[in-house]
Formats: C-alpha cells, sequence, structure tokens
C-alpha cells in the first residue's frame, strides 16, 4: 500500500465552453512570460533599452518551438513515420514532445536575426537571458506531468510519482520517480547559479549562457539515465545522454577559450541605448548653457536698470538748467533792447 505519493492530473485538458486549456501549453507559455521578464530586467541593467529583449523573443520563441518540435520527431520518429505511425501527429505540439537542444539551437538562429537587425551582440543577449531560460524550463517540465510522461524508474519513495494505466501507448499503472520534478528543481538551482556566478565573476561575452549549458547538461545527463520511456542508445547509453556529455565539452571549451581572448565584460550591448544616454548628456549640457545665458542676461539687465536712474538724473538736471537759463536770457536781451532804445533816443538830434 502507498502511504504517500504524488497523484497525477486526471486530464490535461480544461475545455473554457468551446476553447481547451492546455497544461502543456499553458507550462510553457508561462515559461517564456517569465524568461522575457528576467531577461528584461538584466538587459536593461547592463545598459541595454527596456524592450529589446522581448522584441528579439518575438524571433527567438516561434523558431525554438520548431527547432524543439523538431529535434524530438527526428529522434523519436517512429510513432510519426515508423510502422502505424501517424505523420500528421507531428504537428500536435500540444500533446507534448519538444527537445531542449533543439530549442536552444534553432531558437539561437531566430535570437541572432533580431540582434542583427538592432545592432547587438548576441552573447550579451544570450548572457542577459540564460536565467531566465532555466527558469522557462523548470516551468515546462510540469507540462510533462499534466502529461503523465517521461517518468522514471519504479519506485516506492515517499514522492513517487502515481501514474495511471493508458493501454493505448503502453502505460502501466504504477508509482515512478518524477523526473519532470528532479529536472525542474536542477533547472531552478541552474538559475541561481548563473545569476550568482554572474554577479560574483562578472561573466560576459556568452560565458554566462555557458555557464548555463554546462550547468543544465550535468543534470540532465543523471536524469535522462533514470528514464524508461522509450529511446534510441548508442553503445548501451540513451541519445540524449551523449547530447548532453558532447554540448557539456562545448561550454567547457568556449568558457575556457572566451575567457582568454574576451575578458572582463562589453561595455555597450546596445548601440541604441548608447546613443540615447549621449544625447540626454548632450541636452542636460545644452540646458547648463542656456541656463548660463539666462542668468547673463539677466545680471546685465539689472547692471542697466541701475545705471539708468543715474542717467535719467543728469539729464533732468541738464533740461532743468537749461530751462532755468532760458527765463535769464530773454531778460538780459529784454534789458539790452531797452538800453539801445535810450541810447538811439539819447543820440538823435531834437526838430525845431
Amino acid at each position: 500500500m502507498d502511504l504517500a505519493f504524488i497523484p497525477s492530473p486526471s486530464t490535461g485538458v480544461i475545455h473554457l465552453g468551446p476553447v481547451p486549456l492546455r497544461g502543456y501549453a499553458f507550462c510553457i507559455i508561462i515559461g517564456v512570460f517569465v524568461a522575457v521578464w528576467l531577461g528584461g530586467r538584466r538587459w536593461v541593467a547592463r545598459g541595454g533599452l527596456p524592450g529589446t529583449v522581448a522584441d528579439i523573443a518575438v524571433w527567438a520563441v516561434p523558431f525554438g518551438l520548431v527547432g524543439g518540435r523538431l529535434y524530438h520527431v527526428i529522434t523519436t520518429y517512429e510513432p510519426y513515420f515508423g510502422e502505424n505511425g501517424h505523420w500528421v501527429d507531428a504537428f500536435k505540439i500540444w500533446e507534448g514532445g519538444l527537445g531542449i537542444w533543439g530549442a536552444i539551437a534553432l531558437g539561437a538562429v531566430g535570437a541572432w536575426i533580431g540582434c542583427r537587425r538592432r545592432g547587438i551582440p548576441l552573447p550579451a543577449y544570450a548572457d542577459a537571458v540564460a536565467p531566465g531560460l532555466a527558469f522557462a524550463q523548470a516551468i515546462g517540465r510540469w507540462g510533462n506531468w499534466f502529461n503523465q510522461e517521461l517518468y522514471g524508474r519504479a519506485t516506492d519513495l515517499p514522492w513517487a510519482l502515481r501514474i495511471d494505466a493508458d493501454p493505448d501507448i503502453g502505460r502501466v499503472a504504477g508509482t515512478y520517480h518524477p523526473t519532470f520534478l528532479y529536472e525542474s528543481l536542477w533547472c531552478v538551482g541552474v538559475a541561481l547559479l548563473v545569476i550568482w556566478a554572474d554577479r560574483r565573476f562578472t561573466l560576459g561575452h556568452g560565458r554566462a549562457f555557458a555557464l548555463y549549458v554546462a550547468a543544465y547538461t550535468v543534470g540532465r545527463a543523471w536524469i535522462e539515465y533514470m528514464r524508461i520511456d522509450e529511446a534510441h542508445h548508442i553503445l548501451g547509453l540513451r541519445l540524449n545522454v551523449w547530447t548532453s556529455i558532447v554540448v557539456f565539452l562545448g561550454a567547457i571549451a568556449y568558457l575556457i577559450i572566451s575567457a582568454k581572448r574576451s575578458p572582463g565584460r562589453e561595455t555597450v550591448v546596445e548601440p541604441a541605448a548608447e546613443a540615447a544616454r549621449e544625447a540626454a548628456a548632450a541636452g542636460d549640457d545644452s540646458d547648463a548653457d542656456a541656463t548660463e545665458n539666462v542668468d547673463a542676461t539677466e545680471k546685465a539687465d539689472a547692471t542697466e536698470k541701475e545705471a539708468v536712474p543715474a542717467d535719467e538724473t543728469d539729464t533732468t538736471a541738464a533740461r532743468d538748467d537749461a530751462v532755468d537759463g532760458e527765463p535769464e536770457t530773454a531778460v538780459a536781451g529784454e534789458h539790452a533792447g531797452d538800453g539801445s532804445g535810450a541810447e538811439s533816443e539819447a543820440g538823435a538830434p531834437k526838430k525845431s
């Protein structure tokens, strides 16, 4: 008798009228939202513009979904193109089946296109979104819980996952290792590791993203080893285990080579943001100059106002003197006229 276990949803779909809400798709959407939100905050902190991460995600997300589905279909082609397979099911992405390797690879192509259109270095963008991608994976793995898929070997541990029988796909009822939960918790740890290391060592030029890839592959390798779903094997190991090993080695090599070639972090991650800051700084300088000019003008006006009363006083005094002088001149003239008349009268001969 099982004393404790994690129950599985009785259905992965909830219908709101004619609209089906699928748990798998819902988890993917929430994961994308978290990745874009956190990536945007980190991008602005690095010197980028708000909204840039979301704009580039418009390219990266569709490419990532297509890449993830292609990887799954190619590496697990039997249900679609094998005997009794249905190729149409390859397009039913809501039923599960996204390979993270293909999602990251083709998603990077979409991100590169978006970055190129804005003149942004792809490694800087990848560093900003790396922790968000890990959180998105942690959330997305709960979609496997809704679909009752990708579980591990049988176990009676208290945190075992209860799986219902489904004869159509050969699923046997029982309690199994919840590998979806293991990977979800591992991805949360990877995200926190990248955030800490990025702050502690000032990672740049794609090294935060490389650390995310390396750390994720370590956990994916041992979790993959626990799974019992159908998969191709090479030399006794599942294909995804080999993929994890190869990708891990590539990420470590990039970390080492990048640290030697480009130490430190990028000083400019988005030219448009740098231009905006320079324009703002130039505007502040212009405002300061304008303020100085206004102050100088006001000082000059004040000086003129102080000088005007003295000038006006002198001018008024001059006018007063001129006005005062006019009567004196007139009086003098009158006296002079009187004298001339007297003289004329005195000097003229008297008629007899």
